[in-house]
């Protein structure tokens, strides 16, 4: 929740829209839903965004409480395209939740109290200082095999809280990853955006939309015109559906934002613009192929 820098738009023979095997014109646009797991209304509201609604994939956060019942909703649901949002950071004091590896296995992780930092900007600082890469591996990969062990497929990694991964280590870490994996991975910030494209590998196009970064006020008619001015190329919205219901209120604070979210994603406005746009809406399937074509083995 904390993506705030632009990228800049790339020129038309660089775009990764062109790798995908799409047109210089084409306007294409993924819509995934962060934090899926953290609580149950955001479960429903995700559910419902992408089976009702225009977002067209997720991002589990394997080690919140109610990741248990987001996985079994996927497994009812194969269809769904999902990734990882791998997590170093707890955000919820009210709904607190820990590394997945032993908490002995990995202390360079943890702050003073033996507890996941807090995505302030001290606690980033803090976290990012001291975290060691081998520990750093040790928990994404209990993350990633949690999910396997689930019996489910993801599609991509990405981050919850630390943009590209907050240091140039741990997003090569993550690259590798995802190549041992054979999926994809979001990454939104220069340079890495540019190397990524270098090897071939599809990145987002264009400015990286983090809805935490909207207001509330006007939000249904800001994104509507937000997708009439959709650049070619590809583009990336990540959002935060939840219910906003009494239980988000008691919790989380960002819970207008989720609901907002929420609102639009589902509305009737939402599909009609993207039609009358010509809008072409994927999800991370389509690029974790050509992920996986250009770093699986040689």
């Amino acid at each position: 929740m904390d993506e705030t820098a632009d990228p800049a738009p790339v020129t038309p023979a660089e775009r990764s829209s062109e790798l995908l095997g799409y047109p210089p014109d084409a306007r294409l646009l993924i819509v995934n839903c962060d934090d899926f797991g953290m609580y149950p209304a955001i479960n429903a509201a995700v559910i419902e965004s992408i089976e009702e609604g225009i977002a067209t994939s997720c991002s589990l956060m394997a080690p919140c409480p109610a990741a248990p019942q987001a996985m079994e909703l996927l497994r009812r649901r194969p269809r769904i395209p999902f990734g990882i949002h791998l997590t170093l950071m707890c955000d919820m004091p009210d709904i607190r939740w820990g590394p997945m590896a032993a908490k002995e296995r990995v202390p360079s992780l943890l702050d003073p109290a033996g507890e996941l930092f807090s995505p302030t900007p001290a606690g980033r600082a803090a976290l990012l200082g001291q975290a060691r890469p081998d520990e750093i591996e040790l928990e994404f990969r209990a993350q990633i095999d949690a999910v396997a062990d689930a019996g489910l497929t993801p599609a991509h990694l990405d981050f919850h809280c630390l943009a590209d991964g907050g240091r140039d280590d741990i997003l090569d870490l993550t690259v590798m990853l995802a190549a041992e994996y054979g999926l994809a991975v979001r990454v939104w910030l220069e340079p890495a955006r540019r190397t990524m494209r270098r090897r071939g590998l599809p990145v987002t196009d264009n400015e990286f939309l983090d809805s935490f970064s909207l207001g509330i006020e006007g939000k249904a008619a800001q994104y509507a015109q937000m997708l009439r001015d959709l650049s070619a190329g590809l583009n990336e919205w990540a959002v935060h559906p939840s219910l906003g219901n009494e239980e988000s209120q008691a919790i989380d604070s960002g819970w207008p934002v989720r609901r907002t979210d929420y609102e639009f994603l589902t509305s009737p406005q939402a599909r009609d613009v993207l039609q009358q746009e010509d809008i072409t809406v994927i999800d991370y399937r389509t690029i974790q192929q050509v992920w996986s074509q250009n770093t699986g083995p040689r």
